[in-house]
């Protein structure tokens, strides 16, 4: 009973330390601090809305960046979407790669070293390819690196859902549950990690690190990226900016498929992190606090203030905080959602492999090595890799 307490806890630290960092970035003026930037855009298959989601970076107000999208081959139904937004703004300097050299089982690092390496500027923006983003963002994340200390800035994001269970079940995860642990985190520590939807940072940076290669193996890149310039000396900051990513809709199976193996690489790649976790897990420790309580009443007080501090958590953090709209409508699933994280969290136990983009992987010490055979059946959506 006395552990049960734990994730109430800590639901009313991240509604703390929201208040605190919300509060304090809106009140704050940015510097005027506009160099160039290069953003790096590799994708893989498209979704619902990728062609806003190309456009949204256009649209910068921003005086000078160049967009570098990179696709594995011409045949990628990206390309065709991509050719459409270069002829739809023609005042976007906007380049189409195809194709990289491969450094390391990560496909998607194999072409951020390419594009990389193309870049223009040395400030670079790396975003996944079902991002969308707002006029300021560049704005926003060139601002930091006026302090000589940023190594790297990145941000929350907030869904764009499908009308479907699982992708609406998905889309409030991590604005109503991980956030909440990353705004802890900055309040007690600061961040040491990136955030996969959207991380800039410079060459510069990428160059102590070892560049691209150094990463090129491992799994879980965006939060390897931001870990390695804070370990070499770099700050890791945390903008208030807000970006949008998809969720198409999507089975029951492959809504379990690509939640296990997101916390089955979270597992694999932070290990003590992961079991940590436990005591984030609200609801079944109230079942089981209600379960052993020597009185009725008491038991009833653990599951009403799981309920009580959970919803307002998730609507702290995820609602006033990040404005995920998913979660303002869809706030009653959040229950059901921590009820099946749970299941998915003992599941991310039984094996130590991974399908990423149609391939299975060994996943040891955080590094991909292929397994034997291939996967047949490709992953929809192909950017569904945080």
């Amino acid at each position: 009973m006395l552990i049960a307490a734990a994730p109430l806890v800590y639901y009313l630290a991240a509604m703390i330390a929201a208040w605190r960092f919300f509060r304090a970035e809106r009140s704050r003026v940015l510097p005027s601090h506009t160099p160039a930037v290069s953003v790096l855009k590799p994708v893989r298959g498209v979704d619902f809305a990728s062609y806003e989601n190309y456009a949204s970076f256009c649209r910068q107000e921003y005086p000078e960046y160049e967009i570098l999208f990179g696709v594995n081959d011409l045949d990628d139904p990206a390309v065709g979407v991509i050719k459409r937004v270069i002829s739809d703004h023609p005042e976007s300097k906007i380049k189409l790669l195809v194709g990289a050299q491969e450094i390391g089982a990560n496909r998607k690092v194999n072409m951020l070293a390419r594009l990389a390496e193309e870049a223009s500027f040395p400030i670079l923006s790396l975003t996944d390819g079902d991002v969308r983003v707002g006029p300021h963002y560049l704005r926003d994340m060139a601002a930091f690196f006026t302090e000589k200390d940023t190594g790297a800035v990145t941000c929350f994001y907030r869904g764009i859902a499908d009308k479907n269970l699982w992708a609406e079940i998905e889309a409030i995860g991590a604005s109503s549950d991980l956030f909440g642990g990353v705004l802890v985190a900055n309040w007690m520590e600061g961040i040491t990690f990136g955030l996969g939807a959207s991380i800039t940072t410079t060459k510069g940076w990428v160059e102590k690190i070892g560049g691209f290669a150094s990463i090129a193996d491992l799994l879980a890149d965006d939060y390897e990226l931001g870990n390695r310039i804070a370990k070499n000396g770099g700050r890791v900051k945390l903008s208030r900016e807000t970006v949008w990513t998809m969720y198409p809709a999507q089975t029951a199976g492959s809504f379990w498929e690509h939640q296990v193996r997101w916390a089955r690489t979270v597992r694999l790649c932070r290990p003590a992190s992961y079991v940590g976790l436990l005591l984030t897990h609200g609801l079944p420790w109230a079942v089981l606090a209600a379960a052993v309580a020597p009185a009725r009443w008491i038991g009833v007080a653990y599951l009403g203030a799981y309920f009580v501090l959970r919803m307002a958590m998730a609507w702290t953090v995820g609602v006033w905080g990040v404005g995920d709209d998913v979660l303002r409508r869809r706030l009653w699933l959040v229950p059901l959602r921590d009820a099946i994280q749970f299941v998915i969290w003992l599941a991310s136990f039984v094996s130590n492999r991974v399908v990423w983009g149609g391939v299975e992987y060994r996943i040891k010490e955080g590094r991909m090595f292929a397994a034997e055979a291939a996967i047949p059946r490709a992953e929809a959506g192909g950017s569904r890799h945080r």
